[in-house]
């Protein structure tokens, strides 16, 4: 056992060198065997962590008085707190209380590590109950070693038999939860019921092959977690609250691949998958080049041109305004600086800036106004006889329909003067100089993240 749990330890690295402990103890014989085994191990255990739910009246009373006794035998700081479930799914309340106690342990500094006593047979119930509900791979890897948060789970090669073997072995007690036998929970159900069932009808081994199976599905859940990040810094482009992605770049990689790129995008915009399911996968998979619009959970998927946007619901306002000449103003969607210089002829070109245009003037106004486009907007850019309405460059360029509002646009009262990449108006280019004395440059600089 011993051999066993200081393996798991090591091949997850679950613990650095003198990493503090918090073992969580809710009195069945799981956690108290982890609790004695991890001391046995010399790890650096500095307290006991309880959370009462008040579900089961005096015997959960009981449970608290008995992890409390316990550590105070062994001389551990016992961290406590009481976390009644309301309405709802009672599992699933209970087990989000837990986890938000335990995170708060770590993020108060009095652990750096919080171990939990799942076993191998917690491992093959999560892994067939997920099976049952439709889970892909990512919950077919069950139960984690360690997450992000601080949480580890030392005993997942260990079945619950030889916990209770090495507990009355060294005559150590427990508690138990006869909540633990409800069959309303649909664990126990399967605890109770379907395994036992299925070990007898199909495979004797069946603890041992589901937990083979949530190790296989870790090891590939890392591997491809490593490669998505790698993709999604190549072909995300990101805005607050959004990001979008190539179409055809997307297009072209291998379904499971594009699968998880989406997945990885839609994590990155939400902060999580919640009641994300395959169908909503698809829908952004197959969203029309003509353009299309989809409704995730949480989340909107956007087609136009060659680019697919996942951005959170609501519409950010256009940022812009009055600038002074010379001065800078932040662009309307918040990713550079248009910066309006005076230049003289003698002076040379500046090399820090970036898609330079310039405009000339006999008289250059003291104030112009720098804004998104807005529908209507029209002007004649240089190259061009005639007015040309912004949609119809906008189309001709292929620019996705959520950037035209923050498509920089510089403008004196209602004319506008300069556009982002389709230049002056032909009034202030230099063809059109005849003879004005002065010259603006207009040029757009990348905002450091």
């Amino acid at each position: 056992m011993l051999q066993r749990v200081a393996a798991t330890i090591s091949r997850y690295n679950m613990l650095a060198p003198g990493a503090r402990v918090i073992v969580a103890v809710s009195g069945g014989p799981d956690s108290v065997c982890l609790l004695h085994l991890l001391r046995e191990l010399k790890i650096r255990v500095t307290g006991v962590a309880h959370v009462n739910h008040k579900l089961r009246g005096e015997d959960s009373e009981g449970d608290e008085r008995f992890v409390a006794g316990i550590a105070r035998e062994m001389e551990l700081q016992f961290h406590f707190t009481v976390a009644p479930c309301g309405a709802g799914n009672l599992e699933q309340t209970a087990r989000r209380a837990r986890r938000e106690f335990f995170y708060g342990l770590i993020q108060c500094g009095l652990a750096d590590r919080v171990a939990l006593g799942h076993t191998r047979d917690d491992q093959a119930e999560t892994v067939l109950f997920r099976m049952l509900r439709g889970a892909g791979l990512a919950g077919l890897a069950g139960i984690l070693p360690v997450t992000a948060e601080g949480l580890i789970r030392p005993l997942l090669g260990v079945t619950r038999g030889e916990v209770e073997t090495f507990l009355r072995g060294r005559g150590i007690p427990w508690r138990e939860d006869a909540s633990n036998l409800e069959p309303r929970f649909a664990r126990n159900r399967i605890r109770h019921e379907l395994l036992p069932r299925l070990k007898q009808d199909w495979n004797p081994r069946l603890t041992e092959t589901l937990a083979h199976l949530a190790d296989l599905a870790y090891e590939e859940e890392r591997w491809w977690a490593a490669e998505v990040a790698r993709l999604g810094r190549q072909m995300f482009t990101g805005s607050s609250g959004a990001v979008e992605i190539p179409a055809q770049q997307l297009a072209q990689l291998p379904r499971a691949e594009a699968r998880r790129l989406i997945r990885h995008a839609i994590r990155q915009v939400k902060g999580n998958l919640h009641a994300v399911q395959f169908s909503h996968i698809e829908h952004v998979l197959e969203l029309p080049e003509a353009g299309g619009k989809t409704e995730l959970p949480g989340i909107q998927a956007i087609r136009s041109f060659d680019w697919i946007r996942l951005q959170v619901p609501g519409s950010p306002q256009p940022a812009g305004g009055e600038v002074k000449v010379p001065g800078r103003c932040l662009a309307p969607d918040g990713n550079s600086m248009i910066c309006l210089d005076v230049i003289r002829q003698t002076q040379g070109a500046d090399a820090c800036a970036t898609l330079k245009s310039e405009l000339y003037f006999r008289r250059i106004p003291e104030r112009l106004v720098l804004r998104g486009w807005r529908p209507g907007d029209r002007y004649c850019p240089v190259g061009h006889a005639h007015d040309r309405k912004l949609k119809e460059l906008f189309q001709r360029q292929r620019v996705p329909s959520w950037r035209r509002p923050f498509w920089p646009i510089l403008c004196c009262g209602d004319k506008i003067l300069w556009a982002r990449d389709f230049g002056p108006a032909a009034e202030f280019g230099k063809q059109a100089d005849n003879g004005k004395r002065f010259r603006l440059r207009v040029s757009e600089v990348p905002v450091e993240r």
